[in-house]
């Protein structure tokens, strides 16, 4: 089979390599489509996993094989398949925090070399602890695989709402309109809350209001914080979701936030970087910093819901379709996005 092989950084090798072979208890899936995240061009860019490896996680395709043992799927079967599932028995998931056990961080699908998600290729293998801890979803007939791809994204970001409880009726500041921020926007609304969104590129600015943002600026706009106190009524905004790295938007968060308010981080910041900050900010307008990681398990069934009942439009997010040997264009693509660059899907 074709597959993109992480041979180091910023190295993709489109190679022939074998199909995975399956153990007893796993089930070996086609890849129809998988999307391009942002997590995926950190690992391709900087040196933060030995090669060689294979990435790609928000996978959607068609089951190909099934192991002796396996019950319950046959070959032919539409999927969405979630890379990562918890042990449920450590002392992080008795508490919640799914995305930090080791079996969820160590346990994932493959399609060769150290598992790696293994999306960005023709076939991925599925292990057994996925399998069988609900880690293959069954997709609705009509829903297409690409809809199907963005559970595991969807999922990620609903997490960050829940996390910062966000509820009807308030007001919630998105940084960034992108991929993410966008779907964000579209989370808040659908939880009955208010967006307003702020982005560098004019058109990303108009995509927010057409996706649901009751407002959007440019986060250049030194009257930024103003405007949105006024949006308000004086108190700023309940909770702000950073969707992009970027130290400004801490501050500018920190200025439009209310007291009481919450300031989640949701995009990795480079691990070089540090954020001075007077604690008084925080003790005396009692501002939650807190960050949001990967998926939930416990929000997996909430997420194929909302992505297959089409409670959100997905859809309305994909720009761009590359097939696997174009990879590392899409990744280019992706990191100069132009004024219509938005969601990117890879199809084998």
């Amino acid at each position: 089979m074709k597959a993109q092989v992480f041979r180091g950084v910023n190295q993709l090798s489109y190679e022939e390599i074998p199909v995975p072979t399956l153990e007893p208890d796993e089930v070996l899936v086609q890849v129809r489509v998988v999307g391009l995240c942002q997590s995926d061009i950190k690992k391709i860019r900087y040196p933060l996993y030995e090669p060689p490896r294979i990435f790609g996680h928000e996978t959607a395709g068609t089951i190909a094989a099934v192991g002796s043992q396996v019950q319950g799927w046959q070959v032919g079967q539409r999927v969405a398949v979630m890379h990562h599932i918890p042990c449920m028995r450590c002392a992080y998931c008795l508490n919640d925090n799914f995305s930090m056990c080791d079996v969820y961080k160590n346990i994932s699908t493959t399609a060769g070399f150290n598992a790696s998600g293994g999306g960005f290729a023709d076939y991925v293998k599925v292990p057994g602890h996925i399998v069988q801890n609900g880690g293959l979803i069954p997709i609705p007939d009509n829903i297409s695989f690409e809809e199907a791809s963005f559970v595991e994204p969807t999922n990620c970001c609903l997490k960050a709402v829940k996390k910062a409880q966000i509820a009807p009726g308030q007001t919630v500041l998105v940084t960034g309109a992108g991929p993410i921020g966008l779907m964000f926007i579209m989370l808040v609304k659908y939880f009955g809350a208010k967006a307003i969104a702020t982005d560098l590129l004019p058109s990303r600015i108009e995509k927010a209001l057409n996706v649901g943002a009751q407002a959007a600026f440019d986060a250049r706009d030194p009257d930024l914080p103003a405007k949105i106190h006024a949006l308000t009524g004086g108190l700023g905004v309940d909770v702000t979701l950073l969707a992009v790295p970027s130290e400004k938007a801490f501050f500018q968060a920190l200025d439009c936030t209310r007291k009481g308010g919450k300031i989640l981080f949701f995009a990795e910041f480079p691990d070089e970087l540090e954020i001075p900050i007077n604690p008084n900010i925080l003790y005396r307008r009692e501002i939650d910093l807190m960050g949001s990681y990967s998926s939930s398990y416990r929000l997996q069934n909430l997420s194929a819901d909302i992505v297959f009942n089409q409670r959100i439009d997905v859809k309305a997010l994909i720009s761009d379709r590359y097939p696997l040997k174009d990879l590392s264009a899409a990744v280019e693509a992706a990191i100069a996005p132009t004024a219509e660059t938005y969601k990117i899907l890879i199809y084998p």
